[in-house]
Order: C-alpha cells, then structure tokens, then sequence
C-alpha cells in the first residue's frame, strides 16, 4: 500500500518521498523520521527530478543500511505470503521474496522447522530491532476469532497448513479460519488461493469456512452456470445426475449432491430435458 502525504515513514512497505539530493550513485529521498534514505542509481529513471516524489519500498540492505528501490517485494510488513526456502543456517531460515536480500525467519518463529527448498505461508512484520523478518507462526498476528464477518459472506483466502480437521487457512489477509475435511471435495494446496464463504462462527468465536456458496444463493448460483454452459453448446450436455462426483466438480466445483439438487430445480421449471445420457435445454420455440 502506498503511503500517500504521510507523516512518517514505514520500513517493509511502499512509501511515497521526495527526492532532495542527486549523487554520483543515485538519489537520496526524504525518510521524514528516518532521515535521508538511498535510491541506488539502478533504480533512478531519467525523469526522476530533485522536488519530485517517488513510491518506493523501503528496506534494509545486507549491511542493514535502510534503502529504498522501485522493485515490488512478494510481500509487505503486514502481509502473509507463500515463499520459498533459499538457505537455512544457525540463524534461521532464509525466504525468496523478490529481493535482493533474502528475508529471514528466526527458529523462534518457524511453527514446524523449515526445509531448503520448500515453501511456507509467513507473515512478515518489523522485529524489535527494526528489521523485516517474517514468521510462520501466523496465530500470534492473525486473530483466530470472529469480528465482523457474516454467514455467506464472501472472503478470499490463501491455504495456510493442515491439521487432522482439515486446512487452516487465512481470510482476507487477517484472520484465520478452517475448512473442515467434510467441506472439502478434493485436497487443496498449501499457499493456494481462491474465494471462499463464511460458513459460520463457532461458540468460541472460532471461523468456519466452505468454498461453496450457502443454501439458496448458491443453488441459484449453480443453476445460473449450468443455464449458461448449454447455451454456449448448443444446448446439450452430457453431464447428467448420474455423472461421476469427479466429473461435476471439474466443471462447476460443487458436490454431485449440490448438482442434482439444482437439475431437480431446473426440470421442475421446465427448463431442461433430462435423458438418460445427456441433459437438453428446453427450446423456447
């Protein structure tokens, strides 16, 4: 997010400065609290003029000297993303986040010890000594508890972990919720993202979430697609009520319960023709 007019500036985000001073190497920019902060001349476009402001994202280069570039990290302060593991040594693990220096993760914030190679959800934030470091111990910045969010509500999400129950997984980038085994219609990807539904709030204020939309509205919702999928051929489609649960998923990502529920209300309208291989829109003819 860029921080337009602000009074201070933000490590590990995107902030708009001023340039003051043209070097030989680059440019040094406003940082208000932070002082003069370095945009190396890499980064330096022909028009970027002495009074001119910039957005930049502003952080800590191998020496720990705050600079600032034009690049775009993978994440912000703030921000949960899925990243990969480039090193892990005595200090920590090492992430790929678009930056020239990787972003570490202390041991003391790795929720399962990480491996080289893999990747993992992690929230970065600025520690105690200002410096971006990133956690995948998502529970202490993310609340795990009901605010303001609604029944059927539409959220976006991003698959955190799995557990026994099911897959945690992080709602609109600041809370986190499950989505329960028996909710699911095929296994999910860690770091994958997609829409999702409030399902409910538990007694202790704990998020359920599905990836289906709710009751009516969602068998409205379905039957909308199913309408729309035989007026693009022609009419026709072999995609019946006896059709493989895998087969309806691939095509509409409901359940097979949920399909039939809504070429019950379609036949009911006298919308479609149902056949024994094969579904027939009604003509209005």
């Amino acid at each position: 997010m860029v921080k337009k007019s602000a009074k201070s500036t933000h490590i590990g985000q995107v902030n708009r400065l001023k340039v003051v001073k043209e070097v030989e190497f680059g440019l040094y920019l406003d940082g208000l609290q932070l002082g003069e902060i370095l945009l190396p001349s890499r980064y330096v476009t022909a028009e970027a003029q002495v009074g001119e402001e910039l957005d930049v994202f502003v952080y800590q280069d191998s020496q720990d000297r705050l600079v600032a570039t034009t690049e775009t990290p993978m994440a912000s302060v703030g921000e949960v993303a899925f990243l990969k593991v480039n090193q892990v040594n005595r200090t920590g693990a090492f992430l790929d986040w678009g930056m020239p220096k990787d972003l570490l993760v202390p041991f003391a914030e790795q929720r399962v010890p990480m491996e080289e190679g893999r990747s993992y959800c992690v929230y970065v934030y600025v520690d105690n000594s200002v410096r971006i470091a990133a956690s995948s111990k998502l529970s202490l910045f993310l609340s795990e508890t009901n605010d303001d969010f609604k029944t059927g509500q539409e959220v976006r999400l991003m698959v955190a972990s799995r557990s026994d129950l099911g897959y945690t997984v992080v709602i609109n980038g600041t809370h986190l919720g499950l989505i329960h085994n028996s909710d699911l219609l095929q296994p999910l990807r860690m770091g994958q993202k997609m829409k999702g539904y409030i399902k409910g709030i538990r007694p202790d204020l704990k998020i359920n979430v599905t990836l289906q939309k709710l009751g009516k509205a969602g068998r409205q919702d379905l039957v909308g697609q199913i309408l729309a999928f035989l007026a693009e051929n022609k009419g026709v489609s072999t995609l019946v009520d006896k059709s493989s649960p895998e087969d309806i998923f691939a095509q509409y990502r409901v359940s097979k319960a949920a399909y039939k529920k809504a070429l019950s209300q379609l036949y009911k309208e006298r919308k479609i023709i149902i056949e024994p291989n094969q579904i027939r829109l009604v003509s209005e003819d």
